[in-house]
């Protein structure tokens, strides 16, 4: 009886125990249903919803003429998931049925490795039950279309394991051309992974016009990973503006080849050389050479902004400032002696070159690029308050940050120019006069150089024409005048013959000696003494800086090349002025000769527009509204047309079998006529004529692959 009882004892014991957990667990329940039912629904959909970011297009920079100098193209990373269900099931049937063919179409297209490699691989990652395999990494679009096809993939995500992550790349279809200038747009993961910029030149500058802003939209995780759109709950994409830039891809690339071939032959450690259109302040080419490890020549630093010591190009600062102030004459004789050295203010003044005449009006000193001359000239009219030639290197725009626009642009430097405690400032006016204890860009000197040849105007640098969203201008560019008159128009007028007096019988005689049309410029070599760099280490500055025609200026050039250590050849005469009287002698064969100079008159054009198709159709179009055209197309059947001062231009554009061409601004008909009959298969998106296209121009081509072409 006593074991009975006891054994009943813990049974009810037991129960009684189980009876108050549930109502407990029932009690539980109801009070998390009841009261905090909506709390843990809401913290559910959390774990199943997720924002997904829709990724903003990148805009695309255009050349002057509408060409694509930098533009954003899909690139396609491929990875594995091996523990997806429609991969594992069965024990991974599916997987090793298709392994062997997956292998095969790996090796045959990508060519890369083995069949039997790619099995151990995959078989490797298989067994691992790995999440997420790289497969491959930076595909293009022409090399995903063809992944796509392969069997196993086509099965589709769920089956293959596939995933697929889309990126875009910056791409300049021209490669090495005004590479430094339009700049680089990279994205990297800092220490935090999180996502930053890493951008430069006009890159960095619009950077955010071209950005645009990224959309969102709200996606439910269902059951094999697959991502449903909530209704309502996207925010699309403002995809990044278009712009339209100054540069003109003939001129650049007439500027970097004359400049590419000097470097290769002084081998120095770097060039620049920039052209600037003379009555507006338009870039039309930069180019800047540096020299790498292995002796060839990349776009690595926008040479052009730096601020260096000048040499003898200054000259011409100290030529204004002399005669605007009135203390010098062109015509005045100033002694400069026949020992090529002269003592001015208790210093020892020495010319590069000795002069055969003891005495040389002012305009000789100049075109001879007489040191001894210019510092007596700046020592008359300055001597007594050496910082008065600051005011004149203000007015000239010498002493603050060139306006143009691009980021991060170096402000000149200048030597103190007070005389308290001594004669330091006298000596440094001195020595600026003819190029030294200043510093200022090849950018500054230009601008300077382009307000004499535009008679005493000077305009403000600029790279960019317009911006463009969708086809359509949101904001045009105009040309800005920074002074109306840096000087007396007496005083431009003697700076001008000056500078035509140094080419026909200075120091640049020789150089540009037959040239069938006027130059007018300067010469200039300095020697370098910075950062590491010593006087003893034999390093120079050559520069050459000038216009041309000289009595109608349409450009202005300035080639400035560093040499190597104690170069045989260092003057500006000889490394500098062949590259300037290059690119003069092309652009003037090109663009100025048997040219009606009315054309290039700086009006504002009335509407910005750009259109490309079929040459003939075209012309027709203009020839029966009586519509006036420039026509530079000759024999070819495609061309391009676009405004350039208030008229027409209809210029020819190149097409080459297996290459890409550039067909926006097309019609949809002649787009499609053209890329077709290259073997190619076309995709359209949109209405109107052709904004973008998915293949860049300029790409190889394969037949058979698919463009996308987006219409506005």
């Amino acid at each position: 009886m006593e074991v009975k009882r006891d054994i009943l004892w813990r049974v009810y014991l037991s129960f009684i125990g189980i009876t108050v957990l549930s109502i407990f667990v029932l009690g539980r329940a109801f009070y998390i249903q009841k009261f905090q039912g909506s709390h843990w629904r809401s913290m559910s959909d959390s774990l199943h919803q997720r924002f997904v970011a829709l990724e903003a297009e990148r805009g695309t920079i255009y050349s002057e003429d509408g060409q694509m100098l930098s533009t954003s193209i899909p690139i396609f990373d491929i990875y594995l998931d091996f523990n997806a269900d429609g991969l594992i099931e069965k024990k991974g049937k599916r997987f090793h049925e298709n392994v062997d063919s997956f292998a095969i179409n790996l090796s045959e297209y990508f060519a890369d490795k083995s069949s039997a490699q790619y099995k151990k691989e995959l078989k490797a990652a298989f067994n691992k039950h790995e999440r997420y395999y790289p497969l491959k990494k930076k595909l293009n679009f022409e090399d995903y279309k063809a992944f796509r096809e392969f069997p196993f993939v086509k099965m589709g995500k769920n089956r293959s394991g596939v995933i697929v992550e889309v990126t875009t790349r910056r791409e300049t279809p021209f490669g090495l051309l005004a590479n430094r200038t339009i700049g680089l747009s990279r994205e990297f993961k800092d220490e935090n992974n999180k996502a930053k910029k890493q951008n430069v030149g006009l890159e960095k500058s619009y950077d955010t016009l071209l950005s645009g802003s990224d959309g969102l939209k709200l996606v439910r995780y269902i059951a094999g990973g697959t991502a449903i759109p909530i209704e309502g709950s996207q925010t699309d994409p403002v995809h990044g503006k278009d712009i339209y830039t100054t540069i003109d891809v003939n001129i650049q690339d007439i500027t970097e080849t004359a400049l590419m071939r000097m470097m290769l032959q002084c081998e120095g450690p770097y060039g620049t050389a920039i052209v600037m259109e003379t009555s507006t302040g338009k870039i039309k080419a930069m180019a800047n050479l540096g020299r790498r490890s292995d002796g060839t020549y990349g776009e690595d630093d926008n040479y052009a902004l730096r601020v260096t010591e000048p040499g003898s190009t200054i000259k011409l600062a100290t030529l204004l400032s002399v005669l605007e102030k009135g203390t010098s004459k062109i015509t005045d004789m100033v002694e400069v002696g026949g020992a090529g050295r002269k003592e001015v203010a208790g210093k020892m003044v020495t010319d590069a070159e000795r002069h055969r005449a003891t005495s040389l009006s002012v305009q000789g000193c100049f075109a001879h690029s007489s040191n001894v001359g210019m510092s007596m000239l700046a020592y008359k009219a300055f001597g007594n308050n050496p910082s008065e030639i600051k005011d004149y290197y203000q007015k000239f725009h010498l002493t603050s940050r060139s306006p143009i626009d691009l980021t991060n642009v170096p402000k000149p430097t200048m030597a103190p120019l007070s005389t308290k405690g001594g004669e330091a400032g006298l000596h440094n006016m001195l020595w600026m006069s003819f190029g030294y204890a200043v510093q200022v860009s090849p950018l500054h000197t230009l601008t300077l150089y382009n307000a004499v040849a535009n008679n005493g105007r000077m305009m403000k640098p600029y790279l960019v024409n317009n911006i463009q969203s969708n086809g359509i201008v949101t904001k045009q560019i105009q040309p800005i005048v920074l002074e109306e008159n840096i000087c007396r128009p007496e005083v431009i007028a003697a700076a001008r013959a000056s500078m035509e007096q140094t080419v026909t019988d200075g120091t640049a005689t020789r150089v540009f000696k037959g040239v069938p049309f006027a130059i007018a410029g300067k010469t200039g070599t300095s020697h370098v003494a910075d950062g590491p760099i010593k006087y003893s280490h034999g390093v120079y500055q050559a520069s050459f800086v000038g216009y041309f025609p000289a009595d109608k200026p349409q450009y202005t050039c300035i080639v400035l090349v560093r040499t190597k250590p104690h170069a045989a050849s260092h003057y500006g005469g000889t490394v500098a002025a062949p590259v300037f009287r290059e690119i003069a002698t092309k652009l003037y064969a090109m663009y100025v000769d048997k040219k009606d100079a009315s054309q290039y008159a700086a009006t504002k054009d009335s509407s910005g527009f750009y259109y490309a198709g079929y040459a003939n159709d075209i012309k027709n179009v203009y020839q029966s509204m009586k519509m006036k055209y420039a026509d530079s197309v000759a024999q070819n059947n495609w061309a391009t047309v676009y405004a350039k001062n208030t008229q027409p231009v209809v210029k020819a554009t190149t097409v080459r079998q297996k290459v890409m061409p550039n067909v926006r601004g097309m019609g949809l008909k002649d787009a499609v006529y053209l890329l077709e009959n290259m073997g190619l298969k076309v995709a359209i998106r949109g209405k109107g004529k052709i904004t973008m296209q998915s293949v860049a121009p300029g790409t190889e081509l394969s037949k058979g692959i698919t463009v996308i072409l987006e219409l506005s």
